[in-house]
C-alpha cells in the first residue's frame, strides 16, 4: 500500500468512527428536548426524571463526538494538502459557518443547559436546550453542504492561473440540489437511531422490572419516532436516489451492478459479477423496480456501467472511471436491509406494548438491545456507499483522489498515524461505552415522593 491508499484508509476510519456519534447526538438532543418540553408544560416529574436520565447519556456521546470530529478535520492539512489547496476557498466557507455559527450555538446552549438547573428561569432553561439541539441539525447542514459540493459541484469558477476552484456563489453551494435531499435523509436517520438506542435501554430496563411506568413510556416514544423517522428515510432515500442518477449515475450503476442501458431496469436483490467482462453470471431483480427508484417511471431509461464508462473516457480521458462494484452493490443494499429492520423492530415494540403492556420474554429484550446497532450499521454503510461510490474522484468531475492526497505523506508517518488513532479510538470507544453502561444500570434518578404509579398521560397510549 502507498501513502494515498492509506490516506485513504485513516480518512475512511476516523470518518466512519466519527459518524457513529452524529445521528445519535442530533437525535437524542430532539427527544430530551421533547421530554423537558412535556415536563415543563405537564409539570409532572416523571418527565424530569426521563429528562436527565437521556440527558446524561447524550452528554456522554456529545463529548466524544466533539473530539472525534475534531481530528477529523485536522486530516485536511495533513494528507490531503493538495485537496485543501485546490477547493479551499469554497469546502473552507461551510466549514467555517460551522465552527463559527453552529458548534458555538450547540455547545454556549448546551453549556446553559448543564448548569443552568437551578439558576434559570425554566422556561428560558428550557430554550438552552431547545437551541442546542437546533444547533447540532444546523452543524449538520453546513457539514453536508460542504460534503455535497465534492459530490456535485455549483458556484464556482476553475482559476486557470492559480489552478483552484474559487467560490462565486455561497448562496449557491448552501442550496445545492445534493445538500437539499442528504439533509432530510441524515436528519431521519438520526431520529432512527436514537430511537433505536432508547428502545433497547428501555426494554432492558422493563426487564428489570425497574420504573415500569417510566420505561414504558420512553419506549413507546421511542419506537413511534423511529417508525415515522423510518418513513422519512425511505422517502428522502428514493429523492436521494433520482439526484444521484441524474448526477452521478456511475454509482447509481455499481450500487446496481447494472452493467448497460437499460429501460424498465430491474432492482437487484442478489448478483454475482464479472467486473472485468463487465457482466452478471447471476442476478435475481425486481421487474422495473431500479426504473422506478431512479426515474420515479417503470418504463424509465437508467444508464449502465461500460456505457457510463465510455462516456466519461471520452469526456474526463483515458482512466478506469469505475468505482468498487461489489463494494457499492454490497452497501447499498445492507445500508437498507440493516434500516428496514430497525423499522421492523420498532414496530413489533409498538405490538407487544399495546393496551399498557410491556414485553416479558428474554428473547425480544436481546433482540431490542442488538437492534442498538442496526441503524449505526445502516448509516456507516450509507456514507461507506457514498464516498467509495464517488471514486476515483475526490471532487466529482474536477479532482480525482490521487491528486488530492498531500505531495509530502511518507509511507511510514501515515502508517503510524493511522494505527495510532485507531488504538486511541478503540480506547475512546471503550470509555464511552462504559461510561454508557455504568449510568444506563444507575437508572433515573430516584423518586421523590411526587411522582405518579400509573402510566404518563401524554405518552403513554
Amino acid at each position: 500500500m502507498d501513502a494515498l491508499d492509506l490516506s485513504r484508509w485513516q480518512f475512511g476510519i476516523t470518518t466512519v468512527y466519527h459518524f457513529l456519534f452524529v445521528p445519535l447526538t442530533i437525535g437524542l438532543s430532539l427527544l430530551v428536548a421533547g421530554l423537558q418540553t412535556a415536563w415543563h408544560r405537564t409539570g409532572n416529574p416523571a418527565y424530569l426524571r426521563l429528562t436527565r436520565f437521556w440527558g446524561k447519556l447524550f452528554l456522554i456521546n456529545f463529548a466524544m463526538g466533539v473530539v472525534t470530529g475534531i481530528v477529523q478535520e485536522f486530516q485536511f492539512g495533513m494528507n490531503w494538502s493538495e485537496y485543501s489547496r485546490f477547493v479551499g476557498d469554497i469546502f473552507g466557507a461551510p466549514l467555517a459557518m460551522e465552527g463559527l455559527i453552529a458548534f458555538f450555538m450547540e455547545s454556549t446552549f448546551l453549556g446553559l443547559w448543564i448548569f443552568g438547573w437551578d439558576r434559570l428561569k425554566p422556561r428560558v432553561h428550557l430554550a438552552t436546550i431547545w437551541l442546542a439541539s437546533i444547533g447540532t441539525a444546523v452543524s449538520a447542514y453546513f457539514i453536508l453542504a460542504a460534503n455535497s459540493w465534492m459530490q456535485h459541484p455549483v458556484g464556482y469558477r476553475l482559476n486557470p492561473t492559480t489552478g483552484r476552484a474559487e467560490l462565486t456563489d455561497i448562496w449557491a453551494v448552501l442550496t445545492n440540489s445534493t445538500t437539499l435531499v442528504t439533509f432530510p435523509h441524515v436528519i431521519f436517520g438520526a431520529f432512527v437511531t436514537a430511537g433505536a438506542f432508547m428502545i433497547g435501554i428501555s426494554v432492558w430496563q422493563l426487564a428489570r422490572g425497574r420504573d415500569v411506568a417510566l420505561f414504558r413510556t420512553s419506549a413507546r416514544l421511542a419506537m413511534v419516532v423511529s417508525l415515522v423517522a423510518a418513513v422519512g428515510v425511505a422517502v428522502s432515500g428514493h429523492w436521494q436516489a433520482q439526484i444521484m442518477t441524474e448526477q452521478q449515475p456511475m454509482k447509481m450503476a455499481a450500487a446496481e451492478a447494472l452493467w448497460e442501458d437499460e429501460t424498465s431496469a430491474g432492482f437487484s436483490l442478489f448478483a454475482v459479477g464479472d467486473v472485468e467482462n463487465g457482466r452478471n453470471h447471476v442476478n435475481l431483480q425486481i421487474p422495473g423496480g431500479l426504473s422506478l427508484l431512479a426515474t420515479n417511471s417503470l418504463d424509465g431509461k437508467v444508464e449502465g456501467i461500460n456505457d457510463i464508462q465510455a462516456r466519461y473516457q471520452a469526456l474526463y480521458g483515458p482512466g478506469d472511471y469505475r468505482p468498487i462494484v461489489g463494494l457499492a452493490y454490497w452497501s447499498f443494499r445492507l445500508m437498507i436491509g440493516f434500516g428496514a429492520l430497525a423499522a421492523l423492530l420498532a414496530l413489533a415494540g409498538l405490538w407487544f406494548t399495546r393496551r399498557g403492556r410491556f414485553p416479558r420474554n428474554p428473547w425480544f429484550t436481546r433482540i431490542a438491545l442488538l437492534g442498538i446497532s442496526l441503524p449505526f450499521l445502516a448509516n456507516s454503510l450509507g456514507w461507506i456507499f457514498t464516498e467509495m461510490g464517488r471514486q476515483p474522484w475526490a471532487v466529482f468531475g474536477l479532482m480525482r483522489t490521487s491528486a488530492a492526497v498531500s505531495p509530502g505523506a511518507d509511507v511510514l508517518e501515515v502508517a503510524l498515524t493511522l494505527v495510532g488513532f485507531t488504538l486511541v479510538y478503540a480506547v475512546l470507544a471503550a470509555i464511552e461505552v462504559r461510561l454508557l453502561i455504568k449510568y444506563v444500570r444507575l437508572g433515573p434518578e430516584p423518586e421523590t415522593g411526587t411522582e405518579p404509579a400509573e402510566p404518563l398521560p401524554a405518552l403513554s397510549y
